[in-house]
């Protein structure tokens, strides 16, 4: 069998204990860059790892090559973990993974992950829904430039939309991408901010409007992997007690 398992946003402790549970009955491990990569150290010596990164403008393992492995272990009586970063199935392949394994009669399971579009923000103290501010997020890709002809996002849209608006993957694409909102009527005094590293002891934000979040996430040194938020939210944090704590 081959198991899908979302590794969550990259802290250790953010794995299911599903998740968790899949990893140790493994027999072969086929691993993102982006999971929680510490706890494949706590496997047992059998387990083998197999490195299946793909880096930014670097080296990465093609995809077809990713399913075949998954295949052949599988085929071969092994019990196969594809470990991802996230959750599997939010810009992670993962849906293709299981049409190659159930093509070759492999059965599958999956254990989903806690996104990060979702706990980036919160690791900053950011909703991405909040009472009286928004009633909705917009998850979208910013992989490729707003302008790219194979861009599937209707960016126009997403500036009307009144909901929060959550980018993975745009670092490199976050001035465009601004640009296209305030150009779609997203006002450029909008609440946005960036995290990268979520949840990480290298953990880093840059906060600013949507006029202004790209140069001031450039200026941090953000770099992948961040997500960017944008949107009444991004004007919160996490609250902290009142100086003299309660009275009696």
């Amino acid at each position: 069998m081959v198991t899908l398992v979302g590794g969550g946003p990259g802290a250790d402790g953010l794995i299911t204990v599903d998740g968790l549970l899949a990893l140790q009955r493994a027999d072969v491990v086929v691993a993102d860059r982006l999971g929680p990569l510490d706890l494949l150290a706590q496997l047992g010596p059998h387990v083998e790892i197999v490195d299946a990164a793909k880096n930014p403008r670097g080296s990465a393992m093609p995809q077809d090559k990713i399913n075949d492995l998954l295949i052949e272990h599988a085929l071969a009586g092994r019990e196969v973990v594809r470990f991802k970063g996230g959750d599997p199935f939010v810009f992670g392949r993962g849906h293709e993974e299981l049409e190659a394994c159930a093509a070759a009669g492999v059965p599958t399971r999956v254990v989903p992950g806690v996104s990060s579009a979702f706990a980036g923000p919160a690791a900053i103290g950011v909703p991405v829904t909040h009472r009286g501010a928004t009633h909705g997020v917009t998850v979208v890709s910013g992989h490729l430039p707003p302008d790219h002809p194979n861009s599937l996002v209707d960016w126009s849209a997403v500036a009307r939309s009144g909901t929060t608006i959550v980018v993975l993957m745009g670092v490199a694409t976050l001035p465009a991408i601004a640009d296209v909102l305030r150009a779609g009527g997203l006002p450029a005094t909008t609440p946005a901010a960036v995290v990268a590293d979520a949840g990480g002891r290298a953990q880093r934000e840059a906060r600013g409007t949507l006029a202004t979040i790209a140069g001031t996430a450039a200026d941090a040194g953000i770099a992948p992997p961040a997500i960017a938020v944008i949107g009444a939210v991004a004007a919160l944090s996490t609250p902290r007690p009142a100086e003299g704590g309660a009275s009696a």
